[in-house]
């Protein structure tokens, strides 16, 4: 049996997707830094933050923008869990924000 440690294809695969890790952690900070802005103007504007028909716009175009191999039960689940973890991680940083002097 080979070692998946040192064969050079397992090596290079690995080496592929932490680059993609990165680059999908890199596009979750760009969004939250987005949303954070976002959330700061309806706060001053006195809107409120969450636009649920707005989010099942966001779904269904998502679907629509999917090739796979991701299956649209995968793409929905994703994105819940990335709103979920946006709602989570902007209010926080609103918390802070809010108990500044």
């Amino acid at each position: 049996m080979g070692d998946a440690n040192t064969d050079a294809v397992v090596r290079q695969m690995r080496d592929q997707i932490i680059d993609n890790d990165v680059k999908l952690l890199q596009a979750v900070n760009a969004r939250l830094t987005l949303v954070a802005k976002l959330r700061a103007y309806k706060a001053a504007h006195d809107m409120g933050f969450v636009d649920h028909a707005r989010e099942d716009w966001m779904k269904r175009y998502l679907l629509g923008a999917n090739s796979g191999p991701l299956s649209d039960d995968g793409v929905l689940e994703l994105f819940e869990h990335v709103l979920e973890l946006t709602k989570r991680e902007t209010s926080k940083e609103s918390e802070a924000a809010a108990q500044l002097p």
